[in-house]
């Protein structure tokens, strides 16, 4: 091929064959995989076999398996058949394993065994970030976002779904019990072969029919009448952009708004946010290494006791107030139209009217105190107040914690546009890397330790395009 550029003849003996490193180039990324797991205490963060046995045929060291995935999380290739085949061809898991191949059996059985270990470590990723100072900053992002499981919506059943199946179960039943009969009728040559395959079919509908009942059973005793028949931790949860939902998890994250790296992270299968926004804040703020932390969320966490426990833990709380007044919607004052004066504890009336507090009632453990006047049914605005008697306005006891939150949402009108733009990227990203069936594994404690490798990947994948993998390098050695 004269005039082209040619390759090495496949055939030719080295005198002084090239060193295995010289194929890994010094601004790798996979060298900075290698450096940060050589760092790591792996005993002290929970690894299994992190010191030899004294007997019996050794082990792989889990610092090779954990090199093995975070390489294929970074690279997108999470399963553990095609990590056995890439270990065995691609020239920096080579390099990264000493040339080593575990088979898929031994990879798989290190990310299941090793699930409380591999979010450790993703966690200690967080205090290296910290650490170069890449979390300066005293504010997060927090949101959520559904995850699809290894479970088809047909398998995920709930009451509705098991009265269909039952419902068709039995029409078909009847089908054949009435085809059985007109088949006895007939006496024909067929007869009997046709009656014994009748019988075969209404015995597997029978049969199919109890297991629908022990199914029944068994969703009776759960709390939240569900059962997943293939991943049973997984649950049907709501979303915006799909109606049928999706059967997965809703995995919760916090995101620093100045690098967007993720310092909080988990995975639950409730599908509401709305009792998560503590939890987060609790878990952000000893990553992030701030005494005092900003928190930005959208309304489907806003509520009242867990904006209080943030404002306890000295996390300030930014969360819009979701508009659901049926007054409002329709076409009579809501609440926010009513002004509350604190020094004499009333509230102030469009027509000007005080509104006193008449009494306190106890409602799911928060104290609400209930305020209104008598004067109500002369005035000239009733009609667009109240359809009662008298305009009653609730107030709970903590209230003036969400007055003031209200008021710094007043003074941040970016808040919003901040935490979209923060969140929304790091989800999509992870989902594109996921695939359409973003969960390979079965259960909480393993789709955990899923995306914990997940978060792990793409924290490291920012600070490498942040740093650069020398700087990086660098940090992890000092």
């Amino acid at each position: 091929m004269a005039r082209f550029i040619e390759g090495k003849d496949r055939r030719q003996t080295l005198l002084l064959p090239e060193c295995l490193d010289d194929y890994v180039t010094p601004d790798n990324p996979v060298r900075v995989i290698d450096a940060f797991i050589d760092e790591l205490d792996l005993q002290g963060l929970g690894f299994t076999r992190a010191q030899p046995a004294a007997t019996g045929r050794p082990a792989y060291h889990p610092a090779i398996l954990l090199k093995i995935y975070l390489y294929g999380y970074l690279h997108r290739v999470p399963s553990s058949r095609r990590l056995e085949r890439e270990a065995g061809r691609n020239l920096e898991l080579i390099w990264l394993t000493g040339q080593l191949v575990p088979d898929f059996k031994t990879i798989a059985d290190f990310r299941r065994d090793n699930a409380a270990a591999i979010r450790a470590t993703c966690r200690q990723f967080v205090v290296l970030c910290r650490d170069l100072g890449l979390l300066a900053g005293r504010e997060v992002a927090v949101d959520g976002s559904k995850f699809k499981a290894v479970n088809n919506p047909d398998r995920n059943l709930t009451r509705a779904k098991l009265a269909r199946q039952m419902a068709k179960v039995e029409a078909s039943i009847a089908h054949y019990l009435e085809a059985l009969d007109q088949t006895d009728q007939a006496e024909d040559e067929s007869t009997p072969t046709r009656v014994e395959k009748l019988h075969e079919k209404i015995a597997a509908l029978r049969q199919r029919m109890q297991g629908l009942q022990a199914i029944g059973e068994q969703l009776e005793a759960n709390p939240d009448q569900q059962v997943s028949l293939t991943d049973p931790d997984a649950r049907a949860m709501r979303t915006r952009t799909d109606p049928r939902g999706v059967v997965g998890y809703n995995v919760q994250a916090a995101l620093d708004t100045q690098h967007h790296l993720i310092v909080a992270h988990e995975v639950n299968n409730r599908g509401s946010d709305r009792h998560h926004l503590a939890t987060m804040a609790s878990q952000a703020k000893p990553a992030m290494g701030a005494a005092t932390l900003t928190v930005l969320a959208d309304r489907g966490y806003y509520a009242g006791e867990k904006i209080l426990d943030c404002e306890r833990a000295g996390v300030t709380a930014l969360v819009p107030k979701p508009l659901t007044s049926p007054a409002k919607a329709e076409g009579r004052f809501g609440k926010q139209d009513f002004t509350y004066e604190p020094e004499d504890d009333t509230y102030r009336c469009p027509a000007g009217e005080k509104l006193t507090r008449r009494f306190a009632s106890v409602e799911k453990g928060m104290t609400i105190h209930v305020y209104w006047t008598t004067r109500c049914a002369s005035c000239a605005l009733k009609t667009q107040c109240t359809t009662g008697r008298e305009r009653r306005i609730r107030r709970w006891e903590h209230e003036a914690v969400l007055d003031a939150m209200e008021e710094r949402l007043r003074a941040r009108p970016d808040a919003m546009q901040v935490r979209k733009r923060t969140v929304e990227h790091a989800f999509g990203t992870l989902k594109g890397w996921m695939g359409a069936t973003h969960f390979l594994t079965k259960g909480l404690k393993s789709t955990a330790a899923e995306m914990s490798l997940h978060v792990l990947a793409y924290n490291m994948k920012r600070v490498i395009g942040i740093l650069g993998v020398q700087p990086l390098l660098a940090g992890i050695r000092v």
